[in-house]
């Protein structure tokens, strides 16, 4: 006779984690590749979305609510993106070369509004 082990709490929590993955990814409405209309480079956005998720990280946030890995095609090629939430573009965006004048522009406008917002 066999003995079958039958693991349900490792399913249910797969399920789980599959389900919050896609529930997060619906809030995330943009993709790291569109910043290439802003005027950064491909190596511009690897680096900023790098920057952007070790400060997510070292400030505790979750990760899976604000990026995740996809692919996406651009003129006929496959490329490697990222989706990202609001959160997750602004912190690409703050954490982008800032000899880029649409990522100067934001960073500015940024903290104009905070600034004016609390005073």
């Amino acid at each position: 006779m066999e003995i079958s082990i039958y693991n349900d709490i490792g399913r249910t929590a797969d399920s789980i984690d599959h389900f919050m993955d896609f529930y997060y990814s619906l809030q995330m409405r943009y993709l790291a590749s569109d910043l290439l209309d802003k005027g950064l480079s491909p190596d511009h956005i690897s680096d900023a979305v790098v920057r952007a998720i070790r400060a997510g990280k070292s400030s505790g946030m979750d990760m899976r609510k604000h990026f995740m890995p996809v692919f996406s095609a651009i003129n006929k090629e496959i490329i490697r993106d990222c989706k990202l939430s609001e959160m997750g573009y602004g912190l690409v965006l703050m954490n982008a070369d800032v000899k880029i004048p649409a990522v100067g522009k934001w960073q500015t406008k940024v903290l104009e509004e905070y600034y004016f917002a609390g005073n």
